[in-house]
């Protein structure tokens, strides 16, 4: 590229020049046909005092600034700098403003030129990435980054990065850059002058298309992978040690050997030789994964079955397939056939893509996102959704173009690329069969399921096989996903989505005499609004008056008990009905006008059909709403009802939910009692020893084997287990007073153990006040602290940022309490703040328990106790994965040493004597263990 590029950062006292920050500062790199030619870099002085947060972050201090220049002295030589240049940023918007501000107080012109915002940029170029702060941004692409949050260190790394994505843009297809340079016009940052410049120059050569690439009408994607058929030789078991061994040496370098991962081995391949079910505990650092994946895959290919995996989150599926498959791979010295499935909207559908290319685009969410999926498409192999790293908005467009079934819109065109399919195609293929619980659920309960036939099983993760049946079967209902149809719809005078379908079938003559007017619909549309919102408002109402002493915080579940002589209860269920029966009109209205679009389709111009398109999911999604609304609302003795809000937003967050109370007779009869050899594994399925909780929540009748292979860890030497006994009881004192107390204590041990700190809570609202608290008490102002539910970002993208810093505590709740993996030195002390049982008054747990009690068994020993056992198990096994990871355990509830309970709790997990002791105690102890 031939134009001129000034790429800036800069470092300052705080994110406002209007209220006084000043820059302390300025680095900026010059970049000339295509390379670096310059370099400025100027420490300034503010005239005022670094914060020490800032001094933190960036190593600058007072005395460093003390005797800078002032910004007047170097304004000058900036804006000679800036003359004619493209100005560049990572995050542009705030270093052009700040600059731009002191540069008209030095008394200089500022800059009016175009901009370039590196972070848009890598959206666009990099839709995959996990993230795109600079510093990870750098790793991704190798650049040296040794002095992040220095404006000269930061500016040259800004450089680096925008000569690699000029790089990149200019090796993606014509078409691709076409399409880029239309949806540019709409970006925050210039970029439209870099995609039309370099489509210029593309345009007059003649293009030669990379050889994994093609172009399918005007849209540039990878070729498709050939599926292979080649028959596999089969493998003999490795019966012996020593050929155990002998495997798993090709697939490791420097294998060590590890019993219970044989053992393991053994167990899986006797199971579905023998036609039984097994239950396999295996401890954490056993191998589970290779200790199914190498039985399954020999038994595939000797008998030709394919075995199905089953994960509970996706997460452990793209482990699976990207981490353990290949070592599969190498140990059995053949390509096993394995294919990953989800469910159909994980897939984008091209011919919708195509379709709302099509469209001229006024939202800035949805072009960038648009701009995203054109440049994926030239890498993606499966179209797989969770490849994607998207806003929300991008997440909202998503909805669009997902893989649904069309009627309007033709897909005929585009079946070569149906990536469903594909992924269909290749598991009807595959030898192993990788999935999640709620897809195999999903095939389970459908005619014709999309998973290709099978009769063995793994099911890892599985004890949350229960739980995710029991979502499965439930219902909810909520009011923002109802609210978001509706206003899709809207009414005809908002010009939305009906006012487009009347003026359509107006303009093609098809509106006839005997439908009902458009005046009526409007009407109802109406109506139907109306009713929503005042049944979600009954049912916040509800829910408010039914927990009206038993609120702590602003969360509330409230159960929702048919009631004839409550008056709420009374008028929920009448506007409920009401709702179904407005539900009902609408969506027949809809269908005859859309019958009668479809007698003639040819009438219709290709964007008229894609609103039509836009129509039928409308109306599809208003029959879903239908069909929960009357399930919701119906008396189903099996089945719980709660109502879930927030009292902070009262309406935009009140959900209505069901669930089966019980799900064991169901999974009994529909899938253990169908499949020839079920394995049920996890390092969380005992307890106490026993494996009867486990049994009885899955319905499992007759097991073949059920096993406990404990952790190769040595427990006794890598891990202390401490009690602090200067806390106060938490059922003797108020909330605060519990979170005064445990606050002062996560400061004292976070000080002494330099962080590296998982806090894990049962309550949301206790997090808060903890994380509030702390941050308020400035003594942890050195230390990053992210926590789940405030700072923004997935489970995955939390632990990822926990990763990045020394100084680091993550704050979890009870979804942290499994499947987060943080190994070595990234984690070395976790606190458990409550043992782990769920409240009682939750709503599902209290149908749960009333059942048992009407059986005549006792809640607390066979429900409450073994699930909050599995996961203090869960919170236990975080701390040490691998033989020399080293750690602390506090339990701050002192039940734990105190109840005869808490004996169970201690008996379940690794034999670790527990230590009680006060807070001085225990930063010595610290100081003298790490």
């Amino acid at each position: 590229m031939s134009q001129k590029f000034v790429v800036v950062d800069l470092e300052t006292t705080g994110n406002s020049p209007k209220k006084g920050d000043r820059i302390i500062q300025f680095g900026a790199v010059v970049i000339e046909d295509g390379r670096i030619t310059g370099q400025y870099s100027s420490l300034l002085n503010p005239l005022q005092k670094v914060p020490v947060f800032i001094e933190e972050l960036t190593g600058i201090s007072d005395s460093m600034v003390k005797d800078a220049p002032l910004f007047e002295e170097i304004a000058p030589q900036v804006s000679d700098l800036l003359e004619d240049a493209y100005f560049v940023a990572h995050n542009v918007l705030f270093d052009l403003s700040f600059l731009q501000e002191e540069l008209l107080n030095a008394g200089q012109e500022g800059f009016y030129g175009p901009v370039i915002d590196t972070v848009e940029m890598a959206r666009i170029l990099y839709p995959t990435a996990d993230s795109f702060k600079l510093t990870d941004l750098a790793a991704k692409e190798n650049l040296q980054h040794d002095r992040p949050h220095q404006a000269d260190s930061d500016a040259r790394v800004t450089a680096e990065l925008l000569l690699i994505m000029l790089d990149a843009v200019e090796s993606l297809p014509l078409v691709t850059i076409k399409e880029l340079a239309k949806l540019s016009e709409g970006l925050k940052s210039d970029l439209h002058l870099i995609f039309d410049e370099i489509l210029n120059v593309k345009e007059s050569r003649i293009e030669q298309l990379p050889e994994h690439l093609e172009v399918f009408r005007g849209i540039a994607l990878r070729k498709k992978p050939v599926i292979e058929n080649d028959e596999h030789q089969a493998i003999d078991y490795p019966e012996s040690m020593e050929d155990k061994k002998a495997l798993l040496q090709k697939a490791f370098t420097g294998y060590e050997i590890r019993q219970g991962q044989f053992e393991m081995m053994d167990l899986v391949y006797d199971a579905f030789h023998k036609s039984g079910h097994a239950l396999i505990e295996a401890g954490t650092g056993v191998g589970k994964s290779l200790g199914y994946l190498i039985p399954s895959a020999v038994f595939s290919l000797k008998r030709n079955n394919r075995v199905v995996i089953s994960t509970y989150t996706t997460q452990l599926q793209e482990q699976l397939l990207t981490n353990d498959v290949p070592k599969l791979n190498k140990a059995l010295g053949t390509k096993v056939k394995v294919s990953l499935i989800k469910g159909r909207n994980h897939y984008i559908n091209m011919a919708r893509f195509e379709q709302s290319l099509r469209e001229i685009e006024e939202n800035y969410d949805t072009a960038l996102t648009k701009m995203q999926i054109l440049v994926w498409l030239t890498q993606t192999e499966t179209g797989d959704y969770d490849e994607l790293n998207l806003s929300s908005g991008g997440m909202l467009y998503w909805n669009k173009v997902k893989n649904e079934r069309s009627i309007f819109i033709k897909t005929k065109h585009w079946e070569a690329f149906d990536f469903y399919k594909k992924a269909i195609e290749k598991a009807q293929n595959a030898d192993l069969l990788i999935t999640n619980h709620s897809m195999l659920l999903a095939d389970l309960v459908s005619e014709n399921g999309p998973l290709p036939e099978y009769e063995h099983v793994v099911l890892d993760e599985g004890h949350q096989f229960e739980k995710a049946a029991g979502k499965y079967f439930g219902e909810s209902l909520d009011y923002m996903s109802v609210r978001l149809v509706l206003n899709q719809i809207g009414l005809y005078e908002q010009n939305q989505l009906f006012y487009k379908l009347e003026s359509l079938l107006n303009e093609v003559g098809i509106l006839s005499a005997e439908h009902h007017h458009t005046f009526e619909i409007n009407q109802l549309i109406s109506d139907l609004l109306y009713e929503t919102e005042d049944l979600f408002k009954l049912a916040g109402t509800y829910a408010r008056k039914a927990m009206k002493n038993k609120v702590s915080g602003s969360k509330i579940h409230a159960s929702m008990v048919p009631d004839r002589g409550n008056r709420i209860w009374t008028a929920l269920r009448t506007t409920a009905e009401r709702v179904y029966f407005y539900l009902r009109d609408l969506i027949e209205a809809l269908e005859k006008r859309l019958e009668d679009a479809w007698r003639s389709p040819d009438r219709f111009s290709t964007l008229q059909m894609a609103v039509l398109e836009e129509v039928v999911q409308a109306k599809e999604d208003l029959e879903q709403f239908r069909t929960t609304a009357k399930r919701l609302f119906t008396d189903e003795n099996r089945y719980v009802r709660w109502i879930e809000a927030d009292t902070r937003s009262m309406q935009n967050s009140t959900a209505i939910f069901s669930r089966p109370v019980n799900v064991s007779e169901y999974l009994e009869e529909q899938f253990f009692s169908r499949k020839k050899s079920v394995v049920v594994t996890s390092a969380t399925l005992s307890v106490n020893h026993s494996f009867s909780f486990i049994k009885r929540e899955l319905g499992l009748q007759e097991v073949l084997v059920e096993k406990h292979i404990p952790s190769p860890f040595s427990y006794k030497s890598q891990v202390k287990l401490v009690v602090p006994d200067d806390l106060p009881d938490i059922k003797s004192v108020s909330d605060d007073d519990y979170v005064a107390a445990i606050t002062e204590h996560i400061i004292s041990i976070a000080e002494a153990t330099k962080g590296r700190m998982l806090i894990l809570f049962t309550s949301n609202e206790m997090l808060k006040k903890t994380y509030n608290l702390i941050k308020e008490s400035g003594l942890l102002e050195d230390f990053v602290l992210i926590a789940q539910g405030i700072t923004a970002g997935s489970r995955t993208r939390l632990t990822r940022n926990f990763k990045r810093f020394d100084k680091a505590i993550l704050f979890g709740t009870s979804s942290f309490w499994e499947g987060v993996d943080i190994p070595g030195e990234d984690l070395s002390c976790l606190i458990i703040v409550r043992l782990p049982f769920s409240p009682p008054d939750e709503p599902l747990t209290a149908a749960k328990c009333g059942l048992i009690k009407e059986n005549g068994g006792n809640p607390f020993s066979e429900l409450s106790l073994p699930e909050a056992i599995l996961r203090f198990k869960q919170g236990f096994g975080r701390l040490i994965r691998t033989s020399d990871d080293r750690g602390l355990i506090f339990v701050f509830d002192r039940r734990l040493v105190t109840t005869k309970y808490g004996n169970a709790f201690l008996r379940s997990v690794a034999d670790v004597p527990v230590e009680k002791k006060s807070i001085n105690e225990i930063v010595d102890l610290i100081h003298h263990w790490l």
